[in-house]
């Protein structure tokens, strides 16, 4: 039997409403409606502040009428009608073109709930044509404790559209929850009673309707904790399904024993510490499923090239998927220096990218089919169907965030039987998005960085109040170039064109909150501008980024890692990997573009070998903004954890299995991953002591349905590729 909240609006609520909902809110079913949760709730007694409303953004307000007045327009025929709110500290206008009969409903002294599109009409705030609903003022004024209730009932607010106002949400909900029997509850009985929670139905009814804060709030704790815990169920589920696939286990031998022998240093605690956990996985008979997470720089490939000797050792092959086609040559450069002439002429690493000369790529392609190239390295070419393999036993994913879960998946099935799976990051992840996004992943970590690496100095350069500093950021470079040192200068764009496609932000790439007339900084004007600068006169300056073709990207990079290239200008393109020891300064312009991850990732360019780094992060963000806020924390810390967690908590989590990962709607509405950290570990616990009791939740229909209702196809996919 279908479950109620299955139900389409349609049939719910009439074609009408449904349509409007489903294109302004992306609602379609019962369930997605009732879990179109309030974002706040107001008072009939509370008047929200009026003094701080964003222009140019939708609004709903609480406000009183202070004063209505009806004249004739100046120009032409009609009339406008000005009402006036305010909330005792600001005051609003409401304008109305030849609706003079609104007078009769907006009188002074009258309250309600206002919506519409913040303007500024010469300097003051207005709202024109502004949806509204005033409050019933039929209540016993002799009864105190009647208008006490009146006055402080919790009025729900909806996040709304300018088709969808707020109220017009709570009345469609009033209309389903009128009608809505009884709900299984997705949580069991006795998770549910230990925790004290309220059960689904009244959960949602509370949740809508409620008549005091408390039950709102208690409604909100039980419908966050059953968010928390359906997922983790569903991330534990999938773990249990990867666990009954067979994969050939791979063990070291000599490959990797002459490798360790030959290293010319020791390897860190953390490293040989994951190194032995990724060595259990690849001799396990089921695929390995690891993430490594570490700070730029602190050896992960090495890592993932020992676990690729390991595969090596019994013939299979590893491939390696790197997100730019310049990290890709960079790797093969690196790995083979680091096997030496001899492991590099047994194992044959081997690139494979999209802009390789036809020859070329018909030659790699044939090393990887035949068994011949134990170590393959590529970009997104990789993934392409004529792509196959004698026997991939390794899936390598470097910056495993510049990828999508289709990729990833495309070439996870090259293998006869499924790969292990290795997925590096240097993007720190905090503890509740690990178990949040990567509850299906064993997870390692390499905090400790190698001997050798000289800390980074970091300094923000605030052009907004000092736009002279600008000068001081290129006599700098100069006093750096003229140590023998090399610099990087990053720009959000390539040129000054509306929208650049060499290169894709990464994921937490954001907008600036700077004036939009201002352009963003482009490599293309600061190559010629510091061309032209008589500081850097005599320099070798080029230019790096994602329309270039492979062959001068490559031969850009070989030239600047040979030192023969002073000062590069690029995009993102070198934001991961990129390994040159003798850079000792990173510039980045209009840093308040860039996420915080980003930064950090190109702060991670230089000091890389026993130069003292330096990194200056150049914004025209305005003190105490959100943009200023980024840049300013990333300055202030070397510590990429630290900094993951301040990143969550400025920019939030976002989607978790939506659209930023797999295309669908996110599926949190209530749990926060900054914030719920207890309730995620107490729901995944549960729910592995769940899992562990019942693995096919036979006795639990009610979850195995939410599981159905909340993963829809194309979250089930991200959460079974990932």
């Amino acid at each position: 039997m279908a479950s109620p909240l299955d139900q389409k609006l349609a049939v719910a609520l009439g074609g009408r409403t449904s349509a409007a909902f489903a294109k302004g809110l992306g609602l379609e079913t019962v369930g997605d409606l009732l879990s179109h949760y309030p974002r706040r709730y107001a008072r009939r007694g509370e008047l929200t502040a009026l003094t701080h409303l964003p222009v140019d953004e939708n609004v709903t307000i609480v406000a009183e009428v202070l004063r209505v007045m009806n004249r004739p327009m100046r120009a032409k025929r009609g009339s406008i009608l000005e009402v006036t709110i305010g909330d005792g500290k600001g005051i609003l206008t409401l304008t109305f073109f030849n609706q003079a009969w609104r007078a009769t409903e907006l009188k002074a002294g009258a309250r309600g709930i206002f919506t519409g599109k913040v303007g500024d009409y010469r300097g003051n705030l207005q709202l024109a044509h502004p949806d509204y609903e005033l409050f019933d003022d039929d209540v016993d004024s002799a009864d105190p404790e009647r208008v006490k209730a009146w006055a402080e009932l919790p009025i729900p607010i909806y996040a709304a559209t300018a088709t969808v106002a707020s109220w017009q949400v709570q009345k469609a909900i009033g209309v389903v929850l009128d009608t809505l029997p009884q709900l299984d509850d997705p949580v069991p009985d006795a998770v549910r009673s230990s925790l004290k929670l309220m059960d689904f139905s009244r959960a949602l009814q509370l949740v809508h309707r409620p008549t005091i804060d408390a039950e709102w709030g208690g409604a909100r704790k039980s419908l966050r904790f059953q968010e928390a815990f359906v997922l983790q169920v569903a991330l534990l589920q999938q773990r249990l399904r990867l666990r009954e696939t067979a994969a050939t286990p791979r063990v070291a031998g000599p490959l990797l024993d002459g490798f360790d022998a030959a290293l010319p240093f020791t390897l860190t605690g953390d490293q040989a510490l994951v190194g032995l956990q990724i060595a259990d996985d690849l001799a396990a008979p089921v695929p390995m499923n690891r993430l490594v997470q570490g700070e730029v720089g602190s050896g992960k490939t090495l890592v993932a090239l020992r676990a690729m000797l390991t595969v090596a050792e019994s013939g299979g092959q590893s491939a390696l998927l790197a997100p730019t086609e310049v990290l890709a040559h960079q790797h093969l450069r690196s790995i083979v220096k680091t096997l030496g002439p001899d492991l590099a002429a047994r194992l044959r690493p081997t690139v494979l990218t999209g802009q390789l000369p036809v020859a070329q790529r018909r030659k790699a392609m044939l090393a990887a089919v035949s068994g011949s190239a134990h170590i393959v390295i590529g970009t997104h070419a990789l993934l392409a169907d004529r792509v196959e393999f004698f026997d991939l036993g390794l899936v390598v994913v470097d910056e495993q965030h510049r990828f999508g879960v289709e990729q990833r998946e495309a070439l996870r099935l090259k293998g006869r039987q499924p790969p292990h799976a290795l997925v590096l990051t240097a993007t720190p992840i905090p503890r509740t998005v690990a178990m949040t996004v990567f509850g299906d992943l064993d997870i390692s970590t390499i905090a400790e960085l190698p001997a050798g690496r000289s800390p980074i100095e970091s300094f923000v350069v605030p052009l907004a109040e000092h736009p002279g500093w600008v000068s001081r950021v290129w006599a700098r470079v100069a006093e750096e170039l003229a140590k023998g040192h090399q610099a990087f200068v990053v720009c959000p764009a390539i040129d000054a064109t509306p929208t650049d496609d060499g290169d894709l932000p990464a994921p937490d790439a954001v907008t600036s909150d700077a004036p939009a007339t201002r352009a963003a900084a482009n490599v293309t004007e600061v190559l010629a501008s510091l061309r032209s600068n008589a500081v850097l006169a005599g320099k070798r300056i080029e230019a790096l980024h994602g329309r270039m073709s492979g062959d001068e990207k490559d031969e850009i990079m070989r030239a600047f890692a040979a030192g023969s290239i002073d000062v590069i200008v690029a995009t993102t393109v070198i934001e991961v990997g990129v390994d040159v020891p003798n850079a000792s300064t990173m510039v980045v312009l209009d840093a308040d573009r860039f996420g915080v991850s980003q930064l950090h990732q190109l702060r991670g360019r230089v000091g890389r070998g026993g130069v003292q780094g330096l990194a200056l992060f150049v914004t025209n963000a305005e003190q105490e903004s959100l943009a200023r806020e980024r840049v300013e924390a990333v300055a202030s810390t070397l510590d990429g954890f630290e900094l993951a967690n301040k990143d969550l908590e400025l920019r939030q989590e976002g989607d978790v299995l939506g659209s930023s990962q797999s295309g669908g709607r996110s599926s949190l509405r209530l749990v926060r991953v900054a914030k719920d950290g207890a309730l995620i570990a107490d729901a995944r616990e549960r729910a592995a002591a769940v899992l562990d009791a019942d693995p096919t939740l036979a006795a639990y229909p009610a979850l195995r349905e939410a599981l159905e209702r909340r993963l829809d196809e194309t979250s089930e996919s991200f959460l079974a590729k990932n």
